[in-house]
């Protein structure tokens, strides 16, 4: 998200910035609504993921600590924000992903590459 949005600036002569906010979990989703039906989804994950981005720092993505530890694992790297007070659930210790190590591999040795990443296939 972050390099696409770099790209519309660099493209559209702006300088929008984003505050993102994650969290792994499980989710209630569904279809609401008769009239103007749409797409939602619920739950303790997507209220912990949305105070992460409200309590964020513009231009950067806030995560938890679970989150942080399973990233951690698949190559990201993170700068420690510290305790930050999260409504309805207390302090919540968090970090801000900075990027990526090296490569990550999936434990049954396949990689993982983003959309974005070089990959030296020399």
């Amino acid at each position: 998200m972050k390099d696409t949005l770099t790209n519309i600036n660099n493209q559209s002569f702006n300088n929008f910035m984003l505050r993102i906010g994650m969290n792994k979990g499980g989710v209630l989703a569904g279809v609401i609504g008769a009239r103007k039906p749409h797409y939602d989804i619920w739950g303790n994950t997507v209220n912990v993921a949305s105070r992460m981005e409200s309590t964020g720092v513009m231009g950067n993505i806030q995560v938890v600590e679970e989150t942080q530890v399973i990233l951690r694992e698949y190559g990201f790297r993170f700068v420690r924000r510290g305790p930050i007070f999260v409504k309805g659930k207390g302090e919540l210790l968090t970090f801000f992903l900075k990027g990526r190590e090296k490569p990550a591999t999936f434990p049954n040795g396949s990689s993982v590459t983003l959309p974005h990443q070089v990959v030296d296939t020399s």
